[in-house]
């Protein structure tokens, strides 16, 4: 039987990525891949729970990829948050974006970027499970159910 190998593992391995310092990324880079890991984790868990039309699949997982419910997530989160992530999650929040969400404040959208941040932190830094404990938990405080 073939060992399960991270994802983040796989990519640089077969990549032949170079390690870099993660702490010379900046929040906009961090938030790039940590909207696209926080999209990926929504879609498996929405596909995960029944096969459905496209459609349907799409607005189920766009109830929680939004800004307005990534910023109630970061809201619950940060009392559960290290020092570390804490400050990965502010250094996003507070960092200068040229760009905004359609249907939401810039509060929320840049709550919803210091979420993104953080995963995609995570992600980067193979701490996957760690991420995963906080969207899972996030999403049930808020009380939502996927």
């Amino acid at each position: 039987m073939e060992e399960s190998i991270a994802i983040i593992d796989a990519i640089k391995k077969t990549f032949a990525c170079k390690e870099a310092d993660i702490r010379t990324y900046s929040p906009l880079a961090l938030a790039y891949i940590g909207d696209a890991v926080y999209d990926l984790v929504i879609r498996t868990v929405v596909v995960e729970r029944g096969n459905r039309s496209a459609n349907n699949l799409h607005k189920q997982a766009v109830a929680y990829v939004n800004a307005r419910v990534q910023a109630q997530m970061a809201d619950v989160l940060q009392s559960m948050l290290t020092e570390e992530e804490a400050a990965v999650y502010h250094r996003g929040r507070n960092a200068k974006s040229y760009t905004s969400a359609k249907n939401a404040s810039i509060i929320e959208y840049r709550k919803a970027t210091g979420l993104e941040a953080l995963c995609g932190y995570l992600y980067l830094t193979g701490r996957q499970e760690r991420m995963l404990q906080l969207i899972r938990a996030a999403i049930e405080q808020i009380g939502m159910q996927i």
